[in-house]
């Protein structure tokens, strides 16, 4: 696995990163549900019917429920700090510019650890602000980190259900840095990205949202 290390800008990653901003909003969307199932659970049992006893903990086991994500989202995903070191360099580029930002367009190794062979695909990723880069140059490059999971813990897949890039530029101002991450990627890794940027527009149509890359199409340095 590549992995790339750079300093973290705290305050930049805070104010830009969207996959901390989405967690942001499932943490208070939860909150708020939860609080909203657990008004509705007291009222239920203000009512003292025994069908509205047996609604109203239905309706707190949901609250719970609810609340217990917010708390465990977070965690979940872990620190800006683990996300990147945990994460694999992977290309990404500019595929489709939008009114409000872009479609980033990236390939990624989806092989869980218990994987026997890597399985590459295409994956992409709506985005609203990219600091150092421009959002309507179709084909800029964008290194970024790999950002995994399941959706359940009952997955049996040797593949990763969510993919989803995260550029290097989320955690940083320094172009020096973005600059040595996108040379850590091989030319030949770029180029085919390039030429995949027709195929941005069906990766959402996809399984899993995601186009597998064939062994026989990848560049030497990952087959």
């Amino acid at each position: 696995m590549r992995r790339f290390e750079f300093p973290v800008d705290h305050s930049h990653a805070k104010s830009v990163n969207e996959t901390l901003g989405d967690v942001r909003r499932l943490r208070w969307s939860s909150v708020i549900t939860g609080l909203l199932f657990a008004a509705l659970a007291v009222w239920l049992f203000t009512l003292a019917h025994p069908w509205s006893y047996v609604v109203g903990v239905v309706v707190a086991v949901i609250a719970l429920t609810t609340l217990w994500m917010a708390y465990w989202a977070p965690r979940k995903v872990g620190s800006i700090e683990e996300l990147y070191a945990k994460g694999e360099l992977v290309p990404a580029v500019v595929a489709v510019p939008r009114p409000r930002g872009a479609t980033l367009l990236a390939l990624v190794n989806t092989a869980k650890p218990s994987a026997d062979r890597p399985h590459y695909a295409l994956v992409t990723r709506n985005i609203r602000t990219l600091p150092g880069h421009s959002l309507t140059h179709v084909g800029e490059r964008v290194p970024s980190i790999s950002v995994l999971s399941d959706r359940s813990n009952k997955s049996t897949s040797d593949t990763w259900q969510m993919v989803s890039p995260m550029p290097i530029a989320w955690g940083t101002r320094d172009p020096k840095v973005i600059r040595r991450a996108t040379e850590q990627i091989s030319g030949a890794e770029w180029k085919l990205l390039a030429k995949s940027i027709p195929l941005a527009e069906d990766v959402p149509r996809a399984e899993n949202q995601q186009i597998p890359i064939a062994a026989a199409d990848l560049p030497d340095n990952l087959r």
